[in-house]
């Protein structure tokens, strides 16, 4: 018998001070059986790191046709392409012909690297990626803050993110290992 998903309701409250947004969110999440708290709370941080009205939680880890978050416009046509993880260099092409925009949030220490390594040549073609690295340190002490039900408050200023909760906060430190463009 398959296991169900562990759903997570997540109040998220947002100050962009590099994109001049500031916006609340009432996030559910569902994670899979085979999802780390590690795995889902990088969703939460790269939704905060690209956080819209429109941006939406998408099937991601369920279906091979969406990704982990995205953002469409009225017309049904992907803005951003948002990937946590390190999906195959197949997938990111395909996500590159259909969205505007595609960011891959790696987070593995050591096997991120080795599978940055192994597609940054064949990554460096495609104009429309960002590829965005979280230290695996950091993404230990993010696992930690899972709970099912959290009030986060995310602070993004020069290119730093502080989440903030009931038991302390943590300073996320990205490195972009591709620009755009």
């Amino acid at each position: 018998m398959a296991q169900n998903a562990t759903i997570f309701k997540v109040d998220l409250s947002v100050s962009d001070l590099d994109r001049h947004y500031y916006g609340s969110h009432a996030l559910t999440l569902a994670r899979h059986p085979s999802e780390t708290d590690e795995r889902l709370m990088m969703r939460v941080l790269a939704f905060v790191l690209n956080a819209s009205e429109d941006l939406a939680i998408a099937k991601g880890m369920s279906s091979e046709d969406e990704p982990d978050l995205w953002l469409r416009d009225l017309t049904g046509t992907v803005e951003k392409w948002i990937e946590v993880g390190q999906p195959d260099e197949k997938r990111i092409r395909k996500a590159c012909g259909v969205a505007r925009e595609v960011i891959i949030y790696p987070y593995s220490g050591n096997s991120a690297t080795m599978w940055w390594e192994q597609n940054r040549r064949a990554f460096d073609k495609l104009d429309k990626l960002r590829v965005i690295n979280i230290p695996a340190d950091t993404v230990t002490a993010l696992g930690a803050l899972a709970k099912r039900s959290m009030q986060l408050q995310a602070t993004v200023q020069d290119d730093e993110v502080w989440l903030s909760e009931d038991s302390g906060s943590l300073q996320v430190l990205p490195e972009v290992w591709k620009a755009r463009g």
